[in-house]
């Protein structure tokens, strides 16, 4: 049974679930009643480094660059509505073959073209994330946002980190306005 976390909740997710090597990352949203516009939600991943800086290109993996450099994190595919039940987006990662220079991976939702469609997460509900094992289907971890995001156009919905040589989970909901730009050079990296 999964562990609920509330904003800034921490869990050791080797603790609890012995040998874990490959995540399921899987979020999902529901759209508010809008004046029509379509909402384009997109999830990305960022890999920093022990200063909490981008380890480059090849460590952001978003929809359009859906494999990061070293092969470890994988963008499953993009969903443009994030009409149904479940996960929305998935994005899997191989703890085991990370580089050693990747000590945190910021979990990341940005609104696809907010500031020209004048949307934030305000007109976003039911948003979550959920940390699963992949290899055995057996969820670790869920974190619910519940807070009103009404000026942000991005998210980090999470954080995985290491931590004395075990891999961790942070439930964040920290915004950003600007969107995937802000988001990008808040950690040395140039949209």
């Amino acid at each position: 049974m999964a562990i609920n976390l509330n904003k800034g909740g921490r869990v050791n997710l080797e603790k609890e679930a012995p040998g874990l090597q490959n995540l399921h990352l899987g979020l999902g949203w529901d759209i508010r009643k809008t004046d029509g516009s379509a909402f384009d939600l997109d999830a990305s991943v960022l890999m920093l480094d022990d200063s909490d800086k981008a380890i480059g290109d090849g460590g952001f993996v978003f929809y359009n660059a859906s494999k990061s450099a070293c092969g470890s994190v994988e963008h499953m595919g993009d969903n443009l509505t994030g009409e149904g039940d479940g996960d929305d987006e998935v994005i899997t990662v191989n703890l085991s073959t990370l580089t050693a220079e990747v000590k945190k991976i910021l979990i990341a939702v940005t609104i696809h073209d907010a500031d020209a469609r004048k949307q934030n997460f305000g007109g976003v509900e039911n948003a979550f994330i959920r940390v699963a094992n992949k290899d055995n289907d057996q969820d670790i971890v869920r974190y619910d946002l519940t807070e009103d995001y009404s000026t942000e156009t991005s998210l980090i919905f999470g954080e995985i980190y290491k931590k004395d040589g075990q891999w961790r989970f942070v439930a964040k909901g920290d915004g950003f306005a600007g969107g995937l730009a802000a988001f990008l050079n808040a950690y040395g990296l140039n949209a």
